[in-house]
């Protein structure tokens, strides 16, 4: 099956995934003052700039605000960034492709990996906000790698979808950039799920994201477990996603050369 053929060799050049994942991520921030330290700032950044219109300007009537709110936004951070910087993967590693004896299933995997990292290294900044303000940490944080794997199985089924479409329509990814924009507005990311009118809140959970936003939320904020029933469903659309995504990328790859 080609599911299969295509996960063994991830897995049989796994070395080359971390080698790639541990350059990008070496050579981000190089030639910076700061350097590495990006990684924590640049979250910091934008939860300083929405706390300010959402505390202050248009006001959310709702306690420790600041960190429910960036409860959400580090995941969305890895998502939207995974799913831009996935559509551009094949095509931005132009001179890697035209090599025969190039593994490009590794090309989505690596960007896809490099952002979760960076998901992961900002999570400090998490739980230092969380103890500052005297929510703590309650043992349902051991359930945070279940999650975060359904939600890094979700990104890479699309970005799977979305690099091998950027190939053949360049437009891919300047359309994402407004979509994305979109879909953040329509994520429970800067307001809780409650303050959606009740006729529309089941409409919010046909938003993949949103499934992710409120799991993340239940086990860091609200200290308590996730809708698990709403997490197996992603789950289970996650798989068939990434063998869509599988088929559409081995379908197409032998043009990526001719198309770059």
């Amino acid at each position: 099956m080609l599911e299969i053929q295509h996960i063994s060799q991830l897995w049989r050049h796994r070395a080359l995934v971390w080698a790639l994942t541990g350059r990008e991520l070496k050579g981000r921030y190089r030639g910076s003052v700061l350097g590495f330290l990006w990684t924590f700032l640049n979250p910091l950044l934008l939860l300083l700039v929405y706390s300010l219109v959402f505390s202050v300007y248009f006001r959310v009537e709702m306690e420790h605000y600041s960190v429910f709110m960036f409860t959400g936004l580090l995941p969305w951070i890895f998502f939207s960034q995974s799913l831009l910087d996935g559509a551009g993967a094949v095509v931005d590693a132009g001179s890697l492709v035209t090599k025969v004896t190039f593994p490009m299933q590794v090309l989505p995997a690596n960007r896809v990996l490099v952002n979760f990292v960076n998901f992961l290294l900002s999570l400090p900044v998490l739980v230092v906000f969380l103890l500052a303000s005297g929510k703590g940490l309650s043992w349902h944080w051991a359930l945070f790698p279940a999650v975060a794997l359904a939600h890094l199985l979700f990104t890479f089924s699309l970005a799977l979808v979305l690099c091998t479409a950027c190939v053949f329509l360049r437009d891919t990814r300047h359309i994402l950039g407004n979509l994305i924009t979109l879909w953040f507005f329509l994520t429970p990311i800067l307001y809780p799920l409650s303050s959606v009118p009740a006729q529309f809140r089941w409409l919010a959970l046909f938003n993949p994201a949103t499934i992710f936003t409120m799991a993340y939320q239940d086990i860091c904020f609200w200290g308590r477990q996730p809708r698990w029933d709403l997490l197996g469903l992603m789950v289970l659309i996650s798989l068939v996603f990434l063998a869509v995504g599988i088929r559409i990328f081995e379908a197409y790859k032998e043009y990526f050369a001719e198309k770059i």
